[in-house]
């Protein structure tokens, strides 16, 4: 390589890495001033402050009790979301990959249903439906998405383990949770109708300083996994073939891939429920801003899909003030017509 071409590699990894701090910043800044809006508003400088002196008096309670985890919630989750796609989508090799198109989203749906109609987790009171057993709900919808996942990966293996047949597996095999889910809802009662319905939102007012930490417990041992294979996952975009010349176990990497990232996503969609698109949109527009080198898409499409979550679910908590609208719901209603924006500007490029 001449110096020329040495020097312009060099400030293509500095440029990149300037915008990736940038995103960074801006993240961390967004997070700050979605603490502060809602029915009451906080300026900037008093949400600072009473995060910076750990105040939980007056306006300082409002920050650390109540906004504050759901707030970070919609940040751990839109990161954990868009790295399970982007991971997905690289293994696969296929760009609409990732929890939700395959199948794991309605696995821990039916999981939860059958929780609430089985083991009475879904209760009423005088004014609303709420689930009354948390933690059998999300262990229920945490064991059926693993049991989507060996599923696939069964399905998988008895059919030579090629990317084709991950995502046709985990579109059958969604398709028959989906099922069992119509199933669920037809034999519940009232109660327990309202109360699936519910989980099925997708909804962040759930989270909680314990369940942040079994997101994060999650999250950071996948992210660093990645990174590790980030170079696996750039030889695995020039085709299977061109990547095993280049020496890497495709077959460990597509099963060891699948398996990290349904993990983390099992992890989020139990505590939270449904939330759609954030890992198809996190990837598209990192790859969109930073191409598809996995050093830098693997750090960005995670703070992307925490971006996307958070001002999703912010507006979700304004639009209709008082009333808390489920993120599941805005997500599914912006994010398609978003999605179908990038398919279009990305076949015009």
């Amino acid at each position: 390589m001449s110096r020329t071409q040495t020097d312009r590699y060099h400030a293509y990894i500095r440029a990149k890495a300037a915008l990736g701090a940038a995103l960074a910043l801006l993240l961390v800044v967004a997070t700050i001033g979605a603490v502060g809006i809602g029915s009451i508003k906080i300026p900037f400088s008093d949400v600072v402050a009473a995060l910076v002196r750990f105040d939980r008096s007056g306006q300082g309670r409002i920050v650390w009790d109540v906004r504050l985890v759901r707030v970070l919630g919609s940040v751990a989750v839109g990161a954990s979301l868009s790295l399970s796609g982007t991971m997905m989508q690289s293994v696969l090799r296929n760009p609409l990959a990732s929890p939700y198109t395959l199948g794991l989203s309605s696995a821990a749906a039916f999981g939860a249903s059958v929780a609430i109609v089985f083991f009475g987790a879904g209760t009423s009171t005088s004014s609303t439906i709420i689930i009354s057993d948390f933690f059998t709900v999300a262990a229920s919808a945490f064991a059926f998405s693993l049991l989507s996942t060996a599923a696939i990966l069964v399905l998988t293996v008895l059919t030579t383990i090629s990317a084709q047949s991950m995502v046709l597996a985990g579109i059958a095999i969604g398709s028959i949770f989906s099922a069992g889910l119509t199933l669920m809802q037809y034999l519940a009662n009232s109660v327990q109708l309202a109360a699936i319905v519910s989980w099925t939102f997708g909804d962040l007012g759930r989270a909680n300083w314990r369940s942040l930490l079994v997101i994060a417990t999650a999250l950071i041992p996948t992210l660093l996994l990645a990174l590790f294979y980030r170079w696996d996952f750039n030889a695995m975009d020039s085709g299977e073939d061109t990547a095993k010349a280049l020496g890497v176990r495709t077959t460990a990497l597509r099963i060891g891939g699948m398996l990290a990232s349904s993990l983390l996503s099992a992890v989020v969609v139990s505590y939270f429920g449904t939330i759609a698109f954030i890992g198809l949109l996190g990837p598209h527009i990192a790859r969109r801003l930073f191409g598809a080198d996995h050093r830098f898409l693997l750090i960005t499409s995670p703070l992307i899909g925490s971006l996307v979550l958070l001002a999703a679910d912010t507006l979700a908590r304004t639009i209709l003030s008082p009333m808390v609208l489920p993120v599941g719901i805005l997500t599914s209603l912006l994010g398609g017509p978003l999605f179908i924006y990038l398919l279009i500007a990305g076949r015009r490029r």
